[in-house]
């Protein structure tokens, strides 16, 4: 006989009383009678009935009691005692048998059904990322299309190096000439940053904001497809010895008011609100006019218009330019990007990099730079010297822009302006400024100008 408690699965009968079977085969093969008892099940056999089999049978037949008038049956012979033990064992030799092929046949279905999701998951994802990112307002590519634009992303078509991957030139079959970024394989921007990127872009027109022509997600590679930039980006130009001398000082206000625009348009003109998180000359195109377009959203933030700051545990964005606060505790508000444009706005002016500026033997970051001149009423002497012979400059309008940069780097968020107020500020010198206090600064001691947190 074997029995299970009524709270178990077929399949968990089972289990226990292949475990039962078992431990009876240990304890007691040759006995005349045997009986296991585990928590949920057990198994007993007798050379003898162990229960009323009257009883069973009245149960099995529908009925309690003869009927009147009907003779009474006689008591069924007891079986013999050989033909009852070859049953018994029998029955639990059949019943350990079918309970041990079902479950391997379901722990075998298990697997495959696993092995076959796992096959098929990296191309849903990319599927699935593909339809994500699509809009009316981008361009699916297919990949040899890309590839023949690019040359098969040749070296001599590479334009330069971002945080997630090289920039290629590219030209479509139609002549039109293309930027190419290349995410790399090893980039830990993934999926997410590459369809945060599309989307925002996809919904975000401006004409200090780079235009997002298409993608391409095919395999491993996923590629972004941008309108080009004949200047490329303005890290070129202002850190060149010989191309800074190109930006008098009209080109470089132009620049200074065109991310400016673009930076307001992301915190409060647009449909969306955008934090950039790695505003930094690298990521300022230009074109064929000079013209100052916003690049790199892949760590943009989107947030809801009743939204002021956010916090995150993953930083991203590069040293040097990033807000104390945001560097070190990873808070971040709109007032993030203020303080990234207050120190764009220095470099532009001063032609050095933020992470070390040379004067005799004195080295130290361009923020510690500017604030000593500034105590000392020497302001002119930040000013990056191709400025001083250049066409419409004018000292004064050049030491107010160091003001208003410095009133952008403050190192409590609340002390800094909004970027529509920058712009007040920027196109009104009459317009009285607060008086600024030293900045912060976060600069670790062994930091690159390029040292990004991806």
């Amino acid at each position: 006989m074997v029995q299970c408690t009524p709270d178990l699965s077929a399949e968990d009968c089972g289990r226990c009383l292949v475990e039962a079977a078992g431990a009876l085969s240990d304890c007691c093969r040759g006995s005349v009678g045997a009986r296991v008892n585990l928590p949920s099940c057990n198994i007993r056999y007798e050379i003898s009935p162990f229960y009323n089999e009257s009883r069973l049978e009245e149960l099995a037949g529908g009925h309690h009691t003869d009927e009147p008038g009907q003779p009474t049956r006689d008591p069924p012979l007891p079986p013999k005692p050989g033909v009852q033990k070859g049953n018994n064992i029998t029955r639990v030799v059949v019943i350990t048998v079918i309970s041990v092929v079902a479950c391997a046949m379901f722990f075998v279905f298990v697997c495959l059904v696993l092995r076959k999701k796992m096959r098929r998951k990296p191309e849903e994802n990319h599927e699935t990322a593909a339809n994500e990112v699509s809009s009316d307002e981008s361009v699916v590519y297919a990949l040899s299309t890309i590839r023949d634009a690019t040359k098969d992303f040749s070296d001599d078509y590479k334009m330069g190096q971002g945080g997630f991957g090289p920039v290629y030139k590219g030209i479509l079959p139609s002549g039109e000439e293309v930027a190419v970024k290349r995410l790399s394989q090893y980039s830990r921007q993934g999926d997410l940053e590459f369809k945060n990127e599309v989307l925002l872009l996809a919904k975000l027109q401006h004409r200090n904001l780079v235009r997002l022509l298409g993608f391409c997600l095919e395999g491993k590679e996923k590629l972004l497809v941008y309108e080009f930039m004949q200047n490329a980006s303005l890290d070129h130009f202002i850190f060149d010895p010989i191309k800074r001398s190109y930006l008098d000082w009209e080109k470089r206000f132009k620049i200074i008011i065109g991310v400016a625009r673009g930076i307001l348009y992301l915190h409060e003109d647009s449909q969306l609100k955008i934090i950039h998180r790695d505003l930094k000359p690298s990521n300022v195109l230009l074109d064929g006019s000079m013209n100052a377009k916003i690049a790199d959203f892949g760590t943009a933030r989107l947030f809801a218009q009743d939204e002021t700051h956010g916090s995150t545990s993953r930083i991203a964005g590069t040293l040097g330019y990033m807000a104390p606060e945001y560097a070190v505790h990873g808070k971040f508000s709109i007032k993030s990007d203020v303080y990234s444009f207050g120190v764009l706005l220095l470099e532009i002016i001063s032609g050095q990099k933020n992470n070390r500026v040379r004067e005799g033997e004195n080295v130290e970051d361009l923020l510690s730079f500017v604030w000593r001149h500034w105590r000392e009423g020497t302001a002119e002497q930040v000013l990056d010297p191709c400025l001083r012979s250049s066409s419409g400059f004018f000292i004064n309008d050049v030491v107010r822009f160091i003001h208003i940069a410095l009133l952008c780097v403050q190192e409590k968020a609340t002390d800094r302006p909004t970027m529509a107020s920058v712009i007040v500020m920027l196109s009104s010198s009459s317009l009285k400024l607060a008086t600024p206090i030293e900045p912060a600064s976060f600069m670790p001691a062994d930091y690159g100008s390029e040292t990004s947190l991806l």
